[in-house]
């Protein structure tokens, strides 16, 4: 196996390391976060650092980076305290992806591709026409990082919509069948397949172990 150390890390190019490193920690969440200014100006961005919080209440969380150049999902979600949260499916990769372009703030990226705006429920902010699970989130609270100057901001969800073939009985939503994305790095996307469900784990018994 190859082997890195601190020092290998630091003497990285900027580009072999930022992929490397991004690669590094696994498979990430793929998704668009679909947000509004106070002027109607829609913005749409692709995220792979969306995290489940906590489910009482319904909360998630994402990193946003430093804000010392203009973050127009920031600025919109500061401005109108709500945004969506949009799974990237297989059919829709490469708009998706190009939503990562840096386009001024007047300009949507909603009209650059073949992404959808749609408004469900009188909610304010657009989410993402073709996307198989539309999250509503209000914004809550953020925390500034200082060891890399970034920001987690922290939502809650108010309501979701999802595709009625990927639910389980159980409340369990297979994405498997919703054919949504994962981001390996900064530009590696791919479509995990379910394996199994595994039960319900409790620690063994003594002669169970024997």
């Amino acid at each position: 196996m190859a082997f890195f150390n601190r020092e290998d890390i630091d003497s990285f190019d900027h580009i072999h390391k930022i992929n490397l490193m991004n690669s590094l920690s696994g498979y990430k969440s793929a998704n668009l976060i679909g947000s509004i200014s106070s002027n109607a100006q829609e913005n749409v961005a692709v995220f792979s650092s969306i995290v489940h919080l906590g489910s009482n209440p319904p909360l998630l969380g994402f990193i946003l980076r430093p804000t010392t150049v203009p973050r127009n999902t920031y600025e919109n979600l500061k401005e109108i305290g709500y945004y969506t949260i949009n799974h990237i499916a297989e059919s829709f990769i490469e708009d998706a992806h190009h939503t990562s372009a840096k386009y001024p703030k007047e300009q949507s990226e909603f009209e650059v591709t073949n992404l959808t705006p749609e408004y469900i429920n009188g909610f304010i902010a657009p989410f993402v026409k073709e996307s198989p699970v539309k999250i509503a989130m209000k914004y809550l609270n953020e925390y500034y990082i200082k060891e890399n100057d970034t920001l987690m901001i922290i939502g809650e969800i108010q309501f979701f919509q999802v595709k009625d073939t990927m639910l389980e009985e159980d409340g369990f939503l297979n994405l498997s069948k919703g054919k949504v994305t994962t981001i390996n790095g900064l530009d590696g996307y791919a479509v995990p397949e379910l394996l199994t469900r595994q039960k319900y784990q409790r620690p063994k018994k003594t002669e169970d172990i024997l």
